[in-house]
């Protein structure tokens, strides 16, 4: 059997196959478009990455030197201390019964900080009330009975003008008015010492209640609930002198001992500029308030006292610190240049530099800057941002120069 010859009729594509074919051709350009498209995004993000969340803070512009330079004339060392500060205690001896401080608490004027047993105190006021009383009674009577003597009296004077009575019974009426008389005057005394008795024991009861004599701080706590308490020593020591130690906060200053050789140095009004051992990066600006006017002969100084420009709750009683007494004009000349600080966390190290970010017109700018002293939480930039500058505290590790940002 022999095969039919080749025709054209072979070569031709059936519908059904061009259809297939075509379908074939369309996906792959889908598939090729949205490859593109996907690299392009991926290109443009690269390019143009996403805004970054920050948070910011501005930069703090203050005035005053380092006291490191050549305006200071005279260093020494000393102690905070408070010009206010009392042991609180009782003015009679007694038992405690109740505490109402604790140490760090805040107190004010007046503020009832302990009590003690008072029943004793108040057994004497009730006596004293009821003699009070009694007296009052007594002199309520001896009232009524002079009136009543002044009555027979007028009536005896009328009796002896008619010729009824005689003059004997005329001087006993006046006797018996005179002696009701001195009867009321001795009543009204007993009166008045018994007011003064019932006054007297309300101060002893009201001894027993211990109160702030100034607003401040309370920095310890000397006797608890069922010890004896004493104005002054007594019992050895098993009875307290005080409940507790009230510093005035507001009242904090420095004292200093100078040697008499360099008093020469310091004058009344100089300014000052502290610095905390416990903080050692922090700059206290203060000034001298008076120089002492006696030398401790042993130890051949003066004792100096400084006040702080403005008071911080990081300074604290019996603290150390160390002083630099400033020469006037050239304190003056520091205090009118400004000095510009950053918070500590904006700065980030960048190959060995120390930058920080600045946010300008919705993007970072990049700022190198040469960093100076520290005061707390804050460092001082001696160059790179303006004082109306908003820098990077917070925000992703990867910042760049020129960065989009969106401050939070």
């Amino acid at each position: 059997m022999t095969a039919n010859p080749p025709s054209l009729d072979d070569l031709r594509i059936s519908e059904s196959a061009r259809r297939g074919r075509g379908l074939r051709l369309a996906g792959g350009l889908v598939v090729v478009i949205a490859a593109g498209a996907a690299i392009a995004v991926a290109g443009w993000r690269l390019t143009h990455p996403a805004a970054a969340v920050v948070r910011v803070e501005p930069v703090v512009e203050r005035t005053g030197g380092n006291g490191d330079g050549p305006g200071t004339v005279l260093n020494a060392s000393g102690y905070v201390t408070a010009r206010r500060r009392a042991t609180v205690s009782s003015k009679v001896t007694g038992k405690v019964r109740e505490v109402f401080v604790e140490e760090g608490m805040a107190v004010r004027e007046g503020q009832v900080l302990a009590r003690l047993e008072d029943t004793t105190s108040r057994a004497y006021l009730a006596v004293s009330e009821a003699e009070l009383a009694a007296a009052r009674r007594n002199l309520a009577e001896t009232e009524v009975r002079l009136r009543e003597a002044g009555l027979t009296l007028k009536r005896t004077r009328s009796l002896v003008t008619d010729g009824i009575s005689n003059e004997a019974e005329l001087d006993a009426a006046q006797a018996s008015v005179d002696a009701f008389a001195a009867r009321l005057l001795a009543a009204r005394e007993q009166v008045a010492v018994a007011e003064a008795t019932v006054a007297l024991r309300r101060t002893d009861l009201d001894d027993t209640t211990i109160r702030a004599p100034f607003s401040g701080v309370a920095i310890s706590k000397d006797a608890q609930p069922g010890e004896m308490i004493s104005p002054v020593s007594a019992g050895g020591g098993f009875t307290r002198t005080g409940i507790c130690t009230v510093v005035d906060m507001k009242s904090l200053e420095i004292e200093v001992d100078v040697n008499e050789s360099y008093i020469g140095r310091v004058s009344a009004g100089q300014k000052v500029e502290a610095t905390l051992d416990a903080y050692p990066d922090w700059r206290i600006p203060a000034h001298v308030i008076t120089m002492v006017p006696t030398a401790d002969r042993q130890k051949a100084t003066v004792l100096v006292r400084i006040g702080f420009e403005k008071l911080d709750p990081r300074i604290l009683p019996d603290m150390g610190i160390k002083v630099a007494f400033l020469d006037d004009a050239v304190a003056r000349q520091a205090a009118a240049k400004p000095r510009l600080f950053v918070a500590r966390r904006a700065v980030r190290s960048d190959q060995g530099q120390d930058v920080i970010f600045v946010v300008r017109d919705g993007a970072v700018v990049r700022r190198v800057v040469r960093l100076g002293a520290s005061e707390g939480e804050l460092v001082e930039v001696l160059s790179g941002p303006a004082a109306t500058d908003r820098v990077v505290v917070e925000g992703p590790a990867d910042l760049a120069d020129g960065r989009k940002v969106r401050v939070q």
